[in-house]
């Protein structure tokens, strides 16, 4: 039975990844945290404290041996302890040289954070190697649609023309920023752990620090300036990423989904045959990519908020918190695969109705040149002026069903200030898109 939907033979596939289950997966974590202990035992060994030929045997079981779980969680439950189960499971497999020279002087945090830092460099990997892709895909789509005109809207209401290209181009430019964000706090937060009952080694006497480096080292892992079982800084920072990485592809689904709606129709998800929209209505083609990555960034928020509590620690541990993030981190690092993974997908596959867009604009009958004309007539008469001369013409055409042009012409002030041959060359659609084009080229250079 699968409480978790992440772990559903039926809807699995919507929340992680097989990558993220194959990391992830408790069978996963345990045998991880099977190599920990064998790392540790060879650190241990390389600095005099545990005898070279135990360390070679703990490495050949956490290699070699069968993992059987239910005998863990039997030792788990009987001894209330978190990861003792594993410990008895293990010693009870090894040759007595072995047994006394496993978990050396080591405690449950500097197994399971040393994991849970392993485990947010490789998830930092697998999302970065996403979100190349997803830029490379809102950076193909800024090219092509550098200066293809669409409506840009303000407050969900009609505006002025920007290019399509403008648009993906600060997609492109956000998750290029969430890219450098990554790299940037990999020293903060891909650190080993290790420090005994306190976080002080005193277990290893004078050989504490050198163990320290040999195990870091050893992982492949940072070396902290003081262990940081009471220091949640990092995985929160960590999961705060995720979570702004989730809710930038959230904040793309959410636009694609508004410009699918047929009342606009100028973008759509990729689709596939045999897709169902609705089982009542089956005229209907569904933006369930878009929409799941709203879905997706909410419980990726939540999980973030949850990882920040546990920054709240009492003395020098405190389960309490800690342990919260055994949930909270892997949902979240699940949920942040999944996301980018259909991102990649809807960006790569987004159909892009260049002839819906202007058909768009030009049913706003010249409302969209109301800027360059009230900045003509500003030029005369002052901006403020201008701005109510061109408000009460704009709300009086909307009232009257006038055309835009209508309206303006129709105020007493305006004839001495243009006619209609000036509004229409006003209302030229590369002018009013501005430096659109050129932005699509500064974050295009800034990409390359």
């Amino acid at each position: 039975m699968s409480i978790h939907l992440a772990d559903s033979v039926v809807y699995g596939h919507l929340w992680a990844t097989d990558e993220a289950r194959a990391l992830l997966g408790e069978e996963a974590r345990f045998r991880a945290w099977l190599g920990i202990l064998a790392t540790l035992a060879e650190a241990q060994a390389e600095v005099g404290l545990v005898p070279e030929p135990a360390a070679a045997t703990i490495r050949a079981y956490a290699a070699e041996a069968d993992l059987d779980l239910e005998r863990v969680a039997e030792e788990t439950r009987a001894t209330g302890h978190s990861t003792l189960g594993l410990i008895r499971v293990l010693r009870a497999t090894l040759p007595e040289s072995a047994r006394e020279w496993v978990y050396y002087g080591a405690t449950v945090q500097d197994l399971t954070d040393t994991w849970t830092a392993t485990v947010m460099r490789a998830v930092g990997d697998l999302v970065d190697r996403d979100l190349a892709r997803i830029e490379a895909a809102a950076l193909t789509l800024a090219r092509a649609h550098r200066s293809t005109p669409m409506m840009g809207r303000t407050h969900a209401q009609p505006a002025l023309p920007i290019p399509f290209g403008f648009k993906a181009a600060v997609w492109a430019s956000e998750v290029g920023r969430h890219r450098r964000r990554l790299a940037s706090g990999r020293a903060r937060w891909e650190v080993a752990q290790l420090g005994g009952a306190l976080g002080t080694m005193e277990f290893w006497g004078d050989r504490a620090l050198p163990l320290l480096e040999a195990f870091a080292r050893r992982m492949e892992l940072g070396v902290p300036s003081i262990p940081w079982i009471t220091s949640r800084d990092g995985p929160a920072e960590f999961t705060h990423l995720l979570a702004m990485v989730a809710t930038t592809i959230a904040k793309v689904g959410n636009e694609i989904m508004e410009l699918q709606r047929l009342e606009l129709g100028e973008v759509r998800e990729p689709f596939i045959k045999g897709t169902v929209g609705s089982i009542t209505m089956p005229q209907k083609r569904n933006p369930e990519l878009s929409e799941h990555l709203d879905t997706l960034a909410r419980l990726v928020r939540a999980d973030a908020a949850v990882v920040t509590e546990a920054m709240l620690q009492l003395h020098e541990r405190d389960g309490r918190s800690w342990k919260a993030e055994w949930i909270a981190i892997p949902e979240a690092c699940a949920m942040t695969l999944s996301a980018t993974r259909y991102a990649s997908i809807l960006l790569e596959g987004l159909e892009v109705d260049a002839s819906r867009m202007m058909a768009n604009i030009e049913a706003r009958q010249g409302f969209v040149f109301a800027e360059p004309v009230m900045r003509y007539i500003a030029e005369r008469v002052g901006k403020h002026t201008a701005h109510d001369i061109v408000y009460e013409a704009a709300m009086r055409a909307v009232e009257e069903g006038l055309s835009f042009a209508d309206a303006v012409l129709g105020d007493p002030r305006v004839p001495s200030l243009l006619d209609r041959q000036r509004i229409d060359e006003l209302s030229d659609i590369d002018d009013v898109m501005g430096a659109g084009p050129l932005f699509v080229d500064r974050v295009i250079r800034a990409a390359d």
